[in-house]
């Protein structure tokens, strides 16, 4: 992980700021986030955390994530935010994919964004790595910080060992 230039910040921080009116679409109970992908200072990719095809028939939000069967990894009914900007990205600018950087937002229950904690979403990181996204960048309370897709997916995987019982 590295922090991000004071040189970087200032359109790293344009990109957070796209990310969390990105993140005010979101229609999750639970979480609002938000995702920007960018290649060459462009917005190739973007997202936001919501029920599939945003069909609310399609919302289970309000299920505890107890009520889930213990092989359901990801227990949520949503799409999460970063799988929707690769998603996107993919479908509008696939070519670009490669060596590009993905923002991410998560807002509090006032709307403002929030810090982020340490990585822990294999089903993102897995899917980035997969398509070439190069970094992921995370807003911590030391600032912005970017990590390299690997790092970020090892990391992941590191948080969800620990919290296995």
């Amino acid at each position: 992980m590295k922090k991000i230039s004071s040189d970087e910040e200032q359109a790293a921080l344009s990109y957070i700021k796209e990310a969390v009116q990105l993140a005010k679409k979101a229609t999750c109970r639970r979480s609002n986030c938000g995702s920007v992908i960018v290649k060459d200072n462009l917005i190739i990719g973007k997202g936001w955390n919501s029920p599939p095809g945003d069909k609310t028939s399609q919302q289970r939000c309000f299920h505890g994530k107890e009520s889930y069967h213990g092989k359901v990894t990801d227990k949520t009914c949503c799409m999460h935010a970063e799988q929707r900007a690769i998603m996107d990205a993919l479908r509008r600018n696939p070519a670009k994919m490669a060596g590009s950087r993905l923002y991410f937002i998560r807002l509090d229950e006032q709307g403002k964004p929030s810090r982020a904690g340490k990585p822990y979403c294999t089903l993102c990181s897995k899917m980035a790595l997969d398509t070439g996204v190069r970094e992921f960048v995370l807003w911590h309370k030391d600032g912005l910080c970017a990590y390299d897709t690997e790092e970020y997916n090892q990391r992941s995987f590191e948080f969800n060992e620990n919290r296995d019982v």
